[in-house]
């Protein structure tokens, strides 16, 4: 192993009563929860671009990110330098999963050509670093949000040039993802919607948004990738209205143009915050589905309105999002990825460490409480309780699909008015603050 970090050990389970920061509390890799390790429950993933590239600028102030591994310069020999940096960390972090964008991991060409061979030149990079150190590509995919000509889209830009450029990248984003054993590839619409209805064919640009999408699949087939495809909703910022705004937007579209078969959802906290939802919401609304394919790890800033992609602290967010994964029956393709930055205040690479376990002892206690919460069987009993209505009689054959308008207002007339059971929300929360 290389020496990137000379001050940080390999992170080790000590347990709740360690007083070592640089120890995991909680998150103990191989002890067994519901017959599967925390390993398998959980399958952590680092961001590349958060974790190599980050500088820790805002809107209001440049970066102060401590990176002595990288000089600063968009050149092919600093991407390069910067693999065995990463996959350093992700050995020291005990971290088994990464993902990537393409121009995360190497800088644009003088020509798209050129751009191409220097992305697979760093490919080259990491299929040697995966094989000796047995890490996995979660999945990648390709920025199609901060180059210039993206100002207007990429799928969905104005401009059939513009387009074009976009697949070209997609294309071989996904010839390396599939080459690294990608166990998906996501599509995030970065710039994917509109500034002003003004100057925009929304339907076109949905259309072509489809066709996009169609070729992908298409491509996929004839280079036999069998990794999941992913769409991540996320409402706004830059864009005034994004396409993909939210879980139901996402779903709406891809049953619309006939995509849902190919397609699942990476969900992430912070834009599920940005959409003025719950995660819970969102994990809910894909699962409904059976579309929950993977999730971005991090949480929001209800006080901002931007992207602040914060590591996951909060215990009702990640026992929330543990209990939806353990009655999903778990991950089959995605992971925890972990989309989050430091703040800008903790700017040294220890802090990289520090954050992580931050995130992964979080999502361990999570998991650990849900497990606790789905054993004991009281809210799902409560649950049950409330819709037995719908177990026999009249509600049977409603769910049945066995009655008519008329046969129910003919019901009804011969009823006492129902009554409501209160739905105990103040006694249930209690009970989950027992939990907890």
């Amino acid at each position: 192993m290389s020496d990137h970090f000379p001050t940080i050990p390999k992170i080790q389970y000590e347990g709740p009563l360690s007083d070592n920061p640089l120890s995991f509390h909680h998150y103990n890799p191989e002890e067994l929860i519901a017959g599967k390790t925390m390993r398998e429950h959980l399958r952590f993933g680092a961001a590349y671009w958060h974790c190599m590239r980050n500088g820790l600028g805002d809107p209001f102030g440049e970066g102060t990110a401590l990176m002595p591994w990288d000089n600063g310069e968009e050149s092919l020999d600093n991407a390069l330098s910067r693999v065995p940096v990463f996959f350093e960390f992700l050995e020291k972090i005990d971290i088994d999963y990464y993902c990537f964008h393409d121009r995360d991991i190497s800088p644009e060409g003088e020509s798209l050509s050129q751009t191409h061979e220097m992305f697979h030149q760093v490919v080259d990079a990491l299929e040697t670093s995966q094989k000796q150190s047995g890490k996995k590509l979660l999945w990648g995919t390709a920025c199609l949000f901060s180059h210039p000509r993206y100002a207007q889209g990429a799928a969905t830009s104005p401009n059939a040039e513009v387009f074009s450029y976009a697949a070209s990248q997609v294309k071989n984003a996904l010839d390396a993802t599939h080459r690294l054993g990608g166990q998906g590839y996501t599509f995030w619409g970065g710039r994917e919607g509109y500034g002003s209805l003004i100057n925009t064919d929304m339907k076109r640009e949905l259309d072509h948004l489809a066709a996009f999408l169609h070729m992908a699949v298409d491509y996929a087939k004839k280079i036999a990738y069998q990794g999941q495809f992913y769409i991540e909703p996320k409402p706004r910022e830059p864009s005034t209205h994004q396409y993909d705004s939210d879980a139901a937007a996402c779903l709406n579209f891809l049953r619309e143009y006939d995509l849902l078969d190919h397609f699942k959802l990476n969900i992430e906290t912070n834009h599920a915050t940005l959409a003025g939802h719950t995660m819970e919401h969102e994990l809910e609304v894909a699962m409904g589905a059976d579309a929950l394919g993977s999730i971005d790890a991090n949480r929001g800033d209800e006080l901002l309105g931007w992207d602040t992609d914060q590591f996951p602290t909060n215990l009702y967010g990640t026992t929330n999002v543990m209990l939806r994964l353990l009655k999903m029956g778990g991950f089959s393709t995605g992971g925890l990825n972990f989309d989050a930055k430091r703040r800008r205040e903790s700017h040294e690479p220890e802090d990289l460490f520090h954050a992580h376990i931050g995130g992964m002892d979080a999502f361990a206690r999570g998991l650990k409480i849900a497990h606790k919460i789905i054993a004991d069987g009281r809210f799902e009993e409560f649950v049950k309780l409330r819709y037995s209505s719908y177990d026999e009689g009249i509600g049977a054959e409603i769910e049945g699909g066995k009655v008519s308008l008329e046969r129910l207002d003919e019901y009804a007339q011969q009823i006492t008015p129902p009554q409501l059971c209160s739905g105990r929300q103040e006694r249930l929360e209690n009970l989950l603050n027992d939990y907890l």
